[in-house]
């Protein structure tokens, strides 16, 4: 994981791999040290790497958004491989991480 702040204020994270029980803990402390050191307005989750998630990683973006939320910062996912925006549509979070409901959409990778 890599985590920068944009010119305009934003957070970028970069992942990488898997998220599941291995994983997932580690990434939630360096989100959660990203979230409240850089106070950002945005947060993107970029999971352009991501190969494989299972309902831990599923856990961390829900923990993440509401983390994000409660200190005023706008949370959203991009760019998630196909298995993985499916994973999201079958527990129907894709509108709350920001994504469109089906994967392929205009406008879903930025």
């Amino acid at each position: 994981m890599t985590a920068r702040r944009q010119a305009d204020g934003t957070t970028v994270v970069d992942v990488r791999g898997s998220l599941d029980a291995t994983t997932v803990e580690g990434l939630r402390v360096a989100m959660l040290e990203a979230l409240h050191r850089d106070r950002p307005r945005l947060m993107i989750l970029d999971l352009t790497l991501v190969t494989f998630m299972d309902s831990r990683g599923i856990g961390l973006l829900v923990g993440s958004h509401q983390s994000a939320r409660d200190q005023g910062t706008r949370f959203v996912v991009r760019n998630p491989s196909e298995f993985v925006h499916r994973q999201l549509g079958l527990t129907g979070l894709t509108g709350l991480l920001g994504l469109p409901s089906t994967h392929g959409s205009p406008g879903w990778r930025i």
